[in-house]
């Protein structure tokens, strides 16, 4: 009953037109390669930069990093939670969703 309509056969015989002339865009194993990639690529942030940022910050939230420095969320989140093995900020309230940090180790 339902379904999709059929092509009429000009309609068909464009699309294989169209097919035709295309060229096959298969991926180089290089640009598969850099699409795989994935870690941590705060090059553009510079450490004390980022210490002085923070620390102007009265709450520091993984989407507050993200949208500062242009990264993705994720990888915003591992940034803070680097930075608070190392001791440079401190987990204040949160959930399994949402963290909020702030500067300093001392509450």
């Amino acid at each position: 009953m339902g379904g999709a309509k059929k092509k009429s056969l000009a309609q068909a015989e464009k699309q294989q037109d169209l097919q035709s002339q295309k060229p096959d865009k298969k991926k180089s194993a290089k640009q598969q390669m850099e699409k795989k990639i994935s870690g941590i690529d705060i090059s553009n942030i510079k450490e004390k930069e980022l210490d002085v940022e923070l620390s102007k910050m009265k709450a520091i939230t993984p989407y507050t990093i993200a949208t500062r420095y242009n990264l993705k969320l994720s990888i915003a989140k591992d940034l803070l939670e680097s930075l608070e093995r190392l001791g440079k900020i401190q987990q204040v309230a949160g959930s399994s969703n949402l963290k909020v940090y702030k500067f300093g180790s001392s509450p």
